[in-house]
């Protein structure tokens, strides 16, 4: 239903009862090479996502290394490139909103919610 968007790398592992929302990415972080500089295949570089895991829309989850752990819970738009363990919840920090004043070069804090 919300898997619009969704990429899966090739060498991605996805365990039993995983949720993946729309925009998810679950990417290389680079591909290995050779001393000449070609691309070497084979080699696991997209992470492993473990059973009964939830990913909301937008997350970027990267790397061959990475695992994220079972039962875990990634938010909207995390971005994250190591592993997580078991039962593990990983949420973006709300951000905050910064504004440029024509008349000033800096950026303001707002007293706006984003």
């Amino acid at each position: 239903d919300h898997g619009t968007g969704v990429v899966i790398g090739e060498t991605c592992e996805i365990g039993k009862h995983v949720k993946l929302y729309q925009g998810v990415t679950l990417g290389a972080l680079s591909f290995a090479t050779d001393g000449e500089g070609n691309l070497v295949r084979g080699q696991k570089r997209h992470p492993t996502i473990e059973d009964d895991v939830v990913v909301y829309a937008n997350a970027t989850i990267l790397g061959g290394n990475t695992t994220v752990g079972r039962g875990s819970v990634i938010g909207s738009s995390v971005w994250l490139t190591s592993s997580v363990g078991p039962g593990t919840t990983v949420l973006l920090e709300k951000p905050k909103l910064k504004m440029r004043s024509e008349t000033n070069d800096e950026l303001l804090p707002s007293d706006r919610q984003v």
